[in-house]
């Protein structure tokens, strides 16, 4: 005489979904073959456990069950689902992976009942694509940090229908589980080689992995449950940003299809040419032009930076292609962990066109010892080592 099926998975008469799947989680777990190899009571408690699963978990199997006992369940005794008790295919394994999965930390299948899908009540759906944007910076807005806004092209959750792709969304009677997959939204074959059963795991054709189908599509989004549209954003650029840096923000991209996550929104820095400086990582530089009188004499001059402008001593005798350093005028680091200088360039401009008086100054200049080019001791050490080299070169 068959046993009855709640005291085979020792649960009440009125047990919940749940608690029947753990029950059978548990018994599936004892007694699998696996675990007892070459033990025939075991693999009897294990079938036991599977048949009475597959009759418990189906509401209409179970409710003739409960009226009529196993006779209710015609020939197959129990042959729930459409006769798939005894000759089920791949049912009992389908429930050992998720409880194994339950065990070793896989995140489908946990605490869900049958005809559900492990996922949220919005479904599975498809991942939307990342989108990619180029965001223009003046090196003032990378040296101080800036805030921005952004007016993006992208694809939007249907608000008509919550981004389910059903009519009336999430509150609406436009779901059904999906009959292919048993609403888990995968399909799983399983095969058997020399090193056991091999499951191999692939979205549901028939749901496109979700779960679900839907009776009456959504007539806003066709049911797909984005748009297009536009959207603002507000973004928090850091101080001393790169060209070519990305910023990233998780799920500011392309909304998914039909619940799906989004994508995520990859923002390109792009570093505009600035006016007077150029940039060397973290240091910049700026050409200074200083008449003769300057470069010969010394003076003060007033020169920008990033942060306004700044006087600058310049000493007696600078020479043309000296680097004078402003230290701490450059940009910051990303990581906070110092900040470049500003590199001065020194050029001395010569005049193309001279008055009969600048020239006749000029020319009683010439012959003074100091207006003579004298190469410092550095140079002509140099020069030695230069003429040396082209001997032997």
């Amino acid at each position: 005489m068959p046993r009855d099926y709640y005291s085979v998975l020792g649960v009440d008469e009125d047990a919940s979904e749940d608690e029947i799947k753990k029950a059978y989680r548990k018994k599936a777990m004892e007694y699998h073959p696996d675990r007892n190899p070459d033990d025939p009571e075991a693999e009897k408690k294990f079938k036991e456990a599977s048949e009475a699963y597959d009759v418990l978990s189906d509401p209409e199997q179970r409710q003739r069950y409960d009226q009529f006992g196993h006779a209710g369940l015609g020939q197959d005794g129990g042959g729930g689902r459409g006769g798939r008790g005894r000759g089920r295919g791949f049912h009992d394994v389908e429930d050992i992976f998720d409880a194994f999965s339950d065990i070793f930390g896989g995140a489908r299948g946990a605490g869900r009942g049958r005809g559900q899908s492990g996922r949220s009540d919005r479904g599975r759906g498809q991942p939307g694509s990342d989108l990619r944007v180029s965001l223009p910076l003046t090196l003032r807005e990378i040296a101080e940090g800036t805030e921005k806004n952004l007016k993006l092209q992208k694809y939007l959750e249907c608000e008509d229908c919550d981004g389910t792709g059903a009519e009336g969304g999430m509150g609406g009677q436009n779901f059904s589980m999906c009959p292919k997959c048993d609403g888990t939204g995968e399909i799983r074959q399983v095969s058997r080689s020399v090193f056991g059963q091999m499951v191999n795991v692939q979205p549901c054709p028939r749901c496109e992995g979700d779960g679900r189908t839907i009776e009456n599509l959504c007539d806003t989004c066709g049911g797909e449950g984005r748009v297009q549209g536009e959207e603002s954003i507000s973004i928090n650029v850091p101080p001393g940003v790169m060209e070519g840096n990305y910023l990233t923000l998780a799920e500011a991209g392309n909304a998914g299809l039909r619940g799906g996550p989004a994508g995520d929104l990859r923002i390109e820095i792009k570093e505009e040419p600035h006016e007077h400086f150029e940039r060397d990582g973290l240091d910049i530089y700026y050409d200074l032009h200083l008449s003769f009188p300057e470069a010969a004499l010394g003076t003060e001059v007033d020169v920008p930076t990033l942060q306004g402008q700044a006087r600058l001593e310049v000493d007696p005798g600078v020479r043309a292609g000296k680097i004078l350093r402003m230290r701490n005028r450059g940009l910051p680091d990303l990581e906070g962990s110092g900040q470049g200088d500003q590199m001065i360039r020194v050029h001395v401009w010569t005049p193309q066109e001279l008055t009969t008086e600048e020239r006749e100054l000029l020319n009683q200049l010439r012959g003074h010892e100091n207006f003579q080019p004298h190469p410092s001791e550095e140079e002509s050490e140099k020069s030695f080592f230069r003429r040396v080299s082209d001997v032997f070169s």
